[in-house]
């Protein structure tokens, strides 16, 4: 019995005192000590043989013995992996580095982080709301009538399990939600996806991106809103761009404008992409009509505001010169390592 307990004694001083001097000699250590036929195997099979009340005792002595036996093979392999053994290879410190590839932003995440920088140098905070929308919010409170063409299934994307659920068409829905959770002065952007059911082709999608705008307070004018999106173009498109109002129609806002700009293609003279008339749409925009005020609890003989909203694909068409929408959904890395080092 006290052989059994001399023999590993010794091992574990055995264990101890080992060096190596390479890698080689490491993994012959791990084999010889800890391999499936390694000494303390043998070690661990001979508590067998020994009396039960003698068990406990060689059984901790064993587990210190392997605990020892893993740690120094971790030395080993720490002082090899470090240099310090003899033949360990130093690599060349002079030796040019490879090059890592820079991944590239999104064209629509750089117009859109642009967007939001302008105007929050104005005081416009972001809110964002739910893709899933119900119809108040989408629909009803935004002045849209039940006989609408916009309700109606070619346009918009209705839940099949609650026909009260939709995919929202518009960020307007977020605007109806800031007016009736808080009170003015509002000054809100919303930018956010939008889905419509439309045919895929290089004008259209069935899903995009909007930036819209809301502002709320006392005695707010037209004149402000128009104040408003001047800056807002001149800081996206350069200080030389002109702009003019038509006059639209939207079912939330009176009066309602369609936005332009001078073609900064062709500077106005007239080239495909204004279509020979010198001028370009970037959103539409109004003042909110007295009745959505109403809707959301807010006095509109106290209250007026305005609301605005563009594509953040048409925007980003414009700034960079894309003739097709379908780009910004491939994926195609030849397309997208172009805007790298844009800002």
């Amino acid at each position: 019995m006290q052989e059994i307990f001399d023999k590993a004694n010794s091992v574990l001083e055995e264990i101890k005192t080992t060096v190596a001097e390479n890698a080689e000699q490491a993994e012959q250590f791990r084999i010889k000590y800890l391999g499936t036929k390694g000494i303390l195997k043998d070690l661990f099979g001979a508590m067998a043989q020994l009396p039960g009340e003698h068990k406990k005792e060689y059984g901790q002595l064993m587990n210190t013995l392997k605990a020892s036996a893993e740690a120094k093979l971790e030395e080993l392999k720490l002082n090899f992996d470090s240099g310090k053994s003899s033949s360990k290879e130093i690599p060349d410190l002079t030796a040019p580095g490879y090059d890592i590839p820079l991944g590239s932003r999104h064209p629509l995440s750089i117009v859109r982080n642009k967007i939001i920088s302008i105007f929050s140098r104005i005081g416009f905070v972001v809110a964002e709301g739910p893709e899933i929308e119900d119809d108040w919010h989408n629909f009803t409170a935004l002045n849209t009538p039940q006989d609408h063409p916009a309700r109606d299934m070619q346009d918009t994307f209705f839940l099949t399990e609650n026909k009260n659920l939709m995919l929202r068409t518009h960020t307007s829905s977020v605007q109806i939600r800031k007016m009736e959770s808080e009170k003015p002065p509002l000054r809100y952007i919303f930018p956010g996806r939008v889905y419509r059911n439309e045919t895929i082709s290089a004008r259209a999608h069935c899903t995009f991106h909007q930036v819209e705008g809301l502002y709320i307070d006392e005695h707010v004018s037209f004149a402000d809103l128009k104040q408003t999106m001047y800056y807002f173009a001149q800081e996206m498109f350069g200080k030389n761009v002109e702009t003019r109002f038509r006059p639209s129609f939207f079912p939330f806002t009176e009066p309602s404008a369609e936005m332009d700009i001078s073609c900064f293609v062709c500077g106005g003279k007239g080239c495909p992409v204004c279509k020979h008339s010198g001028w370009v749409e970037i959103g539409g925009c109004g003042m909110v009509d007295p009745s959505v005020l109403e809707n959301c609890k807010l006095d509109p003989k106290k209250y007026s505001g305005f609301a605005f909203g563009m594509g953040i694909e048409r925007i980003t068409m414009l700034k960079y010169q894309i003739n097709d929408l379908r780009l910004f959904f491939e994926n195609d890395i030849r397309f997208l390592k172009q805007f790298s080092a844009a800002d």
